[in-house]
């Protein structure tokens, strides 16, 4: 054999053909067969069609089969399939499902007068109205049965499967031992003969077990999620269809073609397998913005991160100047953060969620030696068991003020800034490359930094950027920062931009069209007569030019030491919003957000009160849309909420 794989699903329904009795049901995302019993022949086709060249069973093979079973009652058997001669009542090949159990029928012909023997897999409990992969592999006297790539059932019976088992004029059954009793009353998806290999390897590599796939009709395969406008759907089928209410609830392809109902925007959206798209929806403005939680830090906060960890909640973690206590991380409960775990750190200046496969992180940057005069940042990992963060491994890093991780052709990378070692400001930032034999990052790359502050890492079509923002050389914050390309395995000089004392790198996106801001906080050179304010300067916003492949100017906001700028949006409009710190005589500063005004460009909608303003948060919850800012200056930081109409 050639190990083709035998599609018996798709011979039942030639070139799309639905044969009397059958319907396409959709459930939890999936489609599938639902079968009737009146005309059980109607779901059968010779076996000449699958054994072309020979008229003999393969002695050793595999059988996939997706299904969904409903609830079996007791002392019920419900046949998945059978291969049946014409002239004879007795089942050649056949798998029957009874409740907690699996049976794997054939016929010997090695016995006087032929046998019937039957191989029982115990313990098979398939009715939770969920789909399963089943793969029943066949050698000999060995069964093998594996449900959902799980541990396989393994059952050696005294009589062998047959060495020649002759398939002339016989002919196969779907759902049915070509009777109406018995016949399958739940959906299949996938039925296949894969003769001479045990497809298990072939089958358990998908990230979804259950609806693993190694051959499905056309007819039950994904159609596009909107047709063409000249299209039709090719097939009628049926669904389950529900809608949900309340929060916002997951989507993936058990949950496809589902709805969901957002009381609190008016809006009906329907799942794709991967994402809520809106059906309709009220288009919300921002009217707004209105202090909703003053939240007591442990001291004064340099940065906050805001991230959800999936099953468990929305967190916030702060970086906070002192230690004890160090920094905290905040859940959000019943519509407020409140304390949830606090983590020594040593004048942490910003914190960094990221993920490798289902391995959840979180990177703290310390500015400062701990109590024994070692300096490093520590990257913390998820215990799901202790449900809190607990340290996974320390990085030595020099007065370290930002992490930034992100993916590039499959790989893993952590980058660091390292802003100054004793008085030296002009050193070394590192790119760090996860390892996945020892589980741990390892150097791969250093690039020359001067009192750096920032990374910002981002992609344009099939290319990966890295900006840096460079804030001091030692005698000026007037200096280049630079924008670095991803080329033949390591980062390159792609554009490099004159900032004044950069603090921060934002991009986003309006449309096709992509931007670049950064955040200047202070104009200084010692060589030069002191302006008469060094804080209250221009930050700029660039924009990609395709054409000459750089980001040139397109505008300049006046900004008093600005120190982050955080993008959002609210329905079709966009924001930025600065987090202004100082502006020469007070901490007591409005930060400002900005609303895209097309041609324009950003313009000043609302002032916000702040004191020492160092981050800015955007995040959303069903009960809606918020901002959270830290202050450096005080040990409170505030959680706003956007009002909307």
């Amino acid at each position: 054999t050639d190990l083709r794989p035998l599609d018996i699903l798709s011979e039942v329904v030639p070139a799309g053909r639905l044969a009397r009795g059958m319907r396409v049901f959709q459930v939890q995302g999936v489609r599938g067969f639902q079968l009737a019993a009146s005309r059980p022949r109607a779901l059968g086709f010779p076996a000449s069609r699958l054994f072309i060249h020979c008229d003999r069973f393969p002695e050793e093979f595999s059988i996939i089969v997706t299904l969904r079973v409903l609830s079996v009652p007791a002392k019920r058997n419900e046949y998945v399939f059978t291969l049946m001669a014409e002239e004879s009542p007795s089942v050649l090949v056949g798998l029957r499902y009874a409740p907690d159990k699996l049976h794997f029928l054939f016929w010997s012909q090695e016995r006087a007068g032929g046998w019937q023997t039957r191989v029982t897999f115990p313990n098979v409990s398939l009715s939770d109205n969920q789909w399963h992969t089943l793969v029943l592999a066949v050698s000999g006297q060995s069964f093998s049965l594996t449900v959902d790539c799980s541990v396989p059932k393994d059952v050696v019976v005294e009589t062998p499967f047959p060495a020649s088992l002759s398939v002339k004029r016989a002919s196969f059954y779907l759902g049915n031992r070509r009777r109406r009793k018995g016949v399958f009353t739940g959906l299949l998806r996938q039925l296949v003969l894969l003769p001479g290999a045990d497809a298990t390897p072939r089958i358990c590599t998908a990230m979804n077990f259950k609806v693993a796939t190694l051959s499905v009709p056309p007819v039950l395969q994904d159609l596009p999620a909107k047709p063409g406008s000249n299209e039709v759907l090719k097939y009628p089928y049926e669904t389950d269809t529900k809608v949900t209410l309340g929060s916002r609830p997951p989507c993936t392809k058990q949950e496809k073609a589902q709805f969901w109902f957002n009381a609190s925007r008016r809006g009906l959206y329907l799942c794709n397998g991967s994402a809520w798209i809106s059906m309709l929806e009220v288009k919300q403005r921002l009217d707004y913005v209105e202090e909703y939680q003053n939240l007591v830090t442990n001291s004064e906060t340099m940065g906050v991160e805001v991230f959800t960890i999936p099953k468990v909640g929305l967190f916030a973690a702060t970086a906070n100047r002192y230690t004890p206590p160090g920094s905290a991380i905040y859940k959000w409960t019943d519509g407020k953060f409140v304390p949830y775990q606090n983590i020594p750190t040593y004048q942490a200046q910003s914190w960094k969620y990221f993920t490798i496969g289902k391995k959840i992180f979180l990177a703290v940057a310390n500015f400062e030696q701990n109590d024994r005069g070692q300096e490093f940042s520590v990257i913390y990992k998820w215990s799901r068991r202790k449900e809190k963060f607990i340290t996974y491994q320390r990085i030595t890093t020099h007065s370290a003020r930002d992490w930034e991780a992100f993916v590039i052709e499959g790989e893993a990378f952590l980058a660091v800034v390292n802003h100054r070692e004793g008085n030296n400001h002009n050193i070394d930032s590192v790119i760090y490359r996860w390892n996945p034999r020892t589980g741990l990052f390892e150097t791969n790359q250093t690039i020359p930094t001067s009192g750096a502050y920032d990374w910002e890492f981002f992609t344009i079509g099939p290319y990966s950027f890295l900006a840096v923002a460079n804030t001091f050389n030692g005698t000026s914050t007037k200096i280049y920062s630079h924008i670095y390309i991803w080329l033949s395995g390591s980062f390159q000089l792609f554009q490099s931009i004159l900032t004044f004392g950069a603090a921060d790198w934002e991009v986003f996106r309006i449309g096709d069209r992509v931007f670049l801001a950064v955040a200047n906080s202070h104009s200084y050179d010692s060589g030069m007569p002191a302006p008469s304010n060094f804080y209250a300067i221009n930050s700029s916003i660039y924009e990609l030019n395709i054409t000459a492949q750089m980001f040139v100017k397109f505008q300049d906001l006046l900004t008093y030491s600005a120190l982050d700028w955080e993008f959002f949006s609210v329905g079709d409009d966009s924001f930025l919003v600065v987090a202004n710190s100082f502006d020469g005589f007070t901490f007591s500063v409005n930060s400002i957000i900005y609303r895209w005004q097309g041609y324009e460009g950003f313009v000043a909608a609302h002032h916000l009160p702040t004191v020492g303003c160092r981050d800015w948060e955007a995040f959303h919850t069903a009960e809606g849309s918020y901002l959270l800012y830290s202050s450096a200056k005080e040990p409170l930081s505030k959680v706003l909420k956007l009002k909307t109409t």
